[in-house]
């Protein structure tokens, strides 16, 4: 399981971007939503499981970076976060 096949079930993403791309997507696409479509970011982020307490304080104490930014950050470390989690409980099956 990759980062980009999970990201691809929330998002239109090229499968074959590269880490700095798929972070500009990211923030393009969370910019969009916080400006046009609040509720579905609200959804994409429960889906994911991101903390919002947790995101809630990024927010707040993070400098120097846009909220899209804060958001796509947090977002893409926890799908990442699920990719390990994927990884290493596959690999005990083998």
């Amino acid at each position: 399981m990759s980062i980009l096949k999970i990201i691809s079930k929330d998002f239109e993403i090229s499968d074959n971007l590269s880490e700095n791309q798929l972070r500009e997507a990211m923030v393009d696409a969370f910019a969009y939503l916080i400006d046009n479509d609040f509720p579905k970011l609200i959804q994409i982020l429960y889906k994911a499981d991101v903390d919002q307490y947790e995101l809630k304080k990024l927010l707040e104490t993070v400098e120097g970076l846009s909220s899209a930014e804060v958001i796509a950050d947090a977002y893409i470390a926890r799908q990442m976060a699920k990719v390990e989690t994927w990884k290493k409980y596959s690999a005990k099956k083998d």
